[in-house]
């Protein structure tokens, strides 16, 4: 990500406050009146779009302050919080870099504040009672030693990093290899010796050997199967794992001469990614249903389980590919642990192991969550589930141990409950481990830190948020589908980003949480399923049987689904989330009932909630009341087609298809979307898409070119982009074909599961190689972390309410 000539400014000056001391003087009166103006408003936080709205109207003639340093300072301010006559400033000039200044407007007193000092000034808008003593979290000290890059561009490629970096240091002379040596040596699996037996002892003896090795392959057919060379490998202290056939093991033996000779990051991940190192995966989801069908559109459960289900494929797929072309006979085993719940409503959730269609060797494995009164039978929302979790965690190991067999050799979280769980699990067992956030919560709810109890009956943002920092600093790797979910953008906070520093007033102070620039952060981005989102184009393989159901769907009358389309021959925009407030449907609805133009333009047709059943989910129950009262207030009975949510993942597919085939699109209005997985789907079968700025979709999406972005905040702009959109497509049709035919060319080069799985196999053999042989396992961050979770999250995890009396049975 480039920096701005903005950025770049601020990078150079010495501090915030030397820039405001500066500006006060050069431009007393237009910065008087400014401040002037946040303290008339008394104590409360300003929001960025709030800072410069006072700012326009105070300072009229802008070509005054226009490209000052000032200028660039308000304009990186991600919030302003009034004590009069104090006013603080949290100042962030590029991706996880942040100052904070303080400025007294009586006095015209500017003062530069550390962290802490930053955050004790924000609690008083709490009202908290001052206390002599706060806990303050600092994970910076255990990293401070740590490598990092500076750059913003280089967030998020952290194994490119972090093997540049460790690589120096390995490689200074050939006696430094030996850890390699021994790395190699030490590699087995079930007792079985891999890549090299004991008569290999030195570099020496290594070397020796795999240039006589490379003599014997040259003698040879490069068809040649391993097992036909296999006994002369051995004598030279060779074992199997180097390739199936004499070419490729000659491509494995070369890769680690030319590491020996000429030490080179780039071929070290090469020859990581050759040599085996996973065949057992356990990958965790404990919240909500979590099956293959009937599922979708039931609280809490949405694309996470979609995203599971499809990376297994794609991932047990490129297991089987390595293990045959290392020339090994293994059988990999992935199983995705989830809750059982007996309570299962139609849906397979009861069932203790489920085989994951499409694979060989993936299973779903239930366990259920348990209480001293037994096993808790009913579902449970993501926000109430800490009180079962330590339980669960020892319960999965032991469940994990005897249907592995095996320590596994990589664990995988997924969401906030599901990376703790895996932190317990990898602390455990001393295994590599990864988290995948999905969604930060922090970020969903503003403010929800420093005002978390207001909201800790419902939502438990304390466990969450704690909860989060332990799995965040815990992890080995961390993958995320975007920059954005990492460090937002030149203009917005990154989800990972805001846990950097912040307080809850009360409970602790995060003076340094995670730290964006570390190493651990890669951003390796999912597809879809292509076996069900092709473009709309292949039309031998649409599912054209499916029509007659579709076409139901969308136009006849039933009970199942409200209202009908008056006019068949519009346009249809199209939207799938679920029923919540972030996901912003409401949102939508609101902005084409708005809009006179757009409605006459095209049909909106939204899926959502379940309308046979009353939602459990209150957040879902008030969206479903305000979906009903902007219907009606809006009159848009004729024009919207509100279908209940739909599982049925196969027809989902032909029904972006059929949406393409009436030249419609497809519309995301959410708040805020950590990846946007509906969006790549929709993209994937040629559908033009316009979608959330804020979060994921802006990276999917190159405005213009391959979709567009829209601001949920502001709805209105939402519905013209879409009006100028139709009616350009009116006069001439081949605009919708160029931003279908682009959202297609982009997911191609940057959102499949191929590309994702491939990387994520190098990334465990890359990360799993550095702790092996460095100080990657961060033993010191990791004893802070157990007392971190024994006096702290324990007790507050304690707290939240179990399932009510008669939600449970004895086991």
């Amino acid at each position: 990500m480039g920096e701005s000539t903005g950025e770049r400014m601020l990078t150079r000056l010495h501090s915030v406050r030397e820039r405001i001391s500066d500006s006060l003087s050069a431009h007393p009166n237009e910065l008087i009146a400014l401040f002037s103006r946040f303290v008339k408003q008394g104590k409360g936080m300003l929001q960025p779009h709030q800072i410069i709205a006072e700012y326009n109207t105070a300072i009229p003639d802008r070509e005054k302050l226009k490209d000052s340093a000032f200028d660039d300072v308000l304009r990186a301010a991600q919030e302003a919080i009034v004590l009069p006559p104090w006013v603080a400033l949290a100042i962030r000039p590029r991706p996880g870099v942040w100052e904070y200044v303080r400025v007294n407007v009586s006095e015209l007193g500017v003062e530069e504040l550390s962290v802490p000092e930053y955050l004790q000034f924000k609690e008083q808008l709490a009202d908290e009672n001052k206390e002599n003593f706060v806990l303050e979290l600092d994970f910076e000290p255990f990293n401070a030693s740590f490598p990092r890059p500076s750059l913003s561009k280089s967030i998020g490629n952290g194994v490119q990093f972090l093997n540049r970096h460790l690589s120096s240091k390995l490689f200074h002379d050939k006696e430094s290899l030996y850890p390699l040596l021994n790395f190699l040596r030490a590699h087995n699996y079930k007792g079985m010796t891999m890549m090299l037996n004991d008569r290999i002892r030195s570099l020496s003896a290594l070397q020796a050997s795999l240039r006589k090795s490379e003599e014997h392959l040259a003698t040879i057919p490069v068809d040649t199967p391993y097992s036909e060379f296999q006994h002369r490998f051995q004598e030279l202290g060779l074992e199997k794992g180097w390739g199936d056939t004499a070419a490729r093991t000659k491509e494995t033996i070369h890769l680690l001469l030319d590491l020996i000779e000429a030490p080179d990051p780039s071929t070290l991940e090469k020859f990581l990614g050759t040599i085996p190192m996973v065949f057992n995966v356990v990958i965790l989801s404990p919240h909500g249903y979590f099956a293959q069908a009937n599922v979708l559109g039931y609280p809490d459960t949405g694309g996470q389980v979609v995203y599971i289900l499809d990376q297994v494929r794609a991932l047990e797929s490129e297991m089987l590919l390595k293990i045959k072309q290392q020339g090994l006979n293994i059988t990999p085993r992935i199983l995705i642990v989830t809750r059982l719940l007996p309570d299962a409503h139609g849906t397979t959730c009861g069932q203790r192991l489920e085989k994951v269609l499409g694979t060989e060797h993936t299973h779903i494995l239930r366990v259920p969550f348990r209480t001293e009164k037994g096993i808790v039978r009913k579902w449970i929302s993501r926000f109430e589930v800490w009180p079962y979790l330590e339980t669960y965690a020892e319960d999965v190991a032991h469940e994990i141990a005897g249907e592995m067999q095996a320590i596994p050799d990589l664990i995988i979280g997924n969401y906030s409950d599901g990376n703790l769980v895996a932190s317990l699990l990898a602390h455990k067992l001393g295994v590599t481990t990864c988290t995948i956030a999905h969604a930060l919560e922090k970020t969903k709810y503003p403010n929800s830190d420093l005002y978390w109890k207001n909201l800790e009956d419902h939502y438990h943002f304390s466990c969450q948020f704690t909860a989060d920092l332990i799995a965040m600093n815990h992890a080995d790797f961390i993958i995320t589908s975007t920059f954005q979910e990492i460090a937002g953008s030149k203009d917005t906070v990154g989800q990972y980003e805001s846990h950097r520093a912040f307080t809850m007033p009360g409970l602790y102070r995060v003076v340094h949480g995670i730290d964006v620039f570390d190493p651990k952060f890669n951003i390796v981005s999912p597809g879809a399923d292509m076996s069900i989102y092709f473009p709309y184009t292949e039309t031998s393989k649409r599912l054209t049987s499916l029509h007659p159901e579709i076409e139901e769907l969308l136009y006849v009358e039933n009970d199942e689904h409200k209202f009908m389309l008056k006019d068949r021959n519009k346009p249809i925009i199209f939207s799938m989330a679920r029923l919540d407030k972030v996901k912003n449907l409401t949102g939508l609805v609101e902005f084409y009932g708005r809009n006179s133009q757009l409605k006459e333009l095209v049909n909106l047709v939204i899926v959502c909630g379940d309308h046979a059943k009353e939602s459990k989910d209150k957040e879902e129950q008030a969206e479903f009341k305000k979906m009903y009262s902007l219907i009606e207030q809006y009159n848009l009975s004729g024009h919207i087609r509100w279908i209940s949510a739909q599982m049925n993942r196969v027809r989902n597919g032909e029904l972006y298809r059929y949406i393409c085939d009436t030249k419609g699109a497809f519309v995301q209005p959410a708040m805020y979307e950590a990846f946007g997985l509906t969006v790549v789907e929709a993209m994937s079968c040629g559908l033009p898409t316009f979608a959330t700025q804020y979060g994921g979709p802006a990276e999917i999406i190159v405005h213009g070119m391959s979709g567009f972005h829209i601001d949920p905040y502001q709805g209105d702009k939402a519905a013209e982009l879409l009006v100028d959109f139709f009616e350009k497509c009116k006069t001439d049709p081949s605009h919708w074909t160029n931003i279908s035919k682009g959202g297609l060319k982009r997911i191609e080069e940057k959102y499949t599961w191929k590309l994702y799985s491939e990387r994520l196999m190098t990334l465990a053999g890359v990360y799993g190689f550095w702790k092996y042989v460095s100080n990657l396992d961060r033993r010191e961050t990791r004893r802070y972390l157990e007392m971190f979770y024994a006096l702290k999250y324990r007790n507050l995890a304690k707290s939240v309410p179990l399932a009510i009396e008669g939600d449970s049975a004895s086991s």
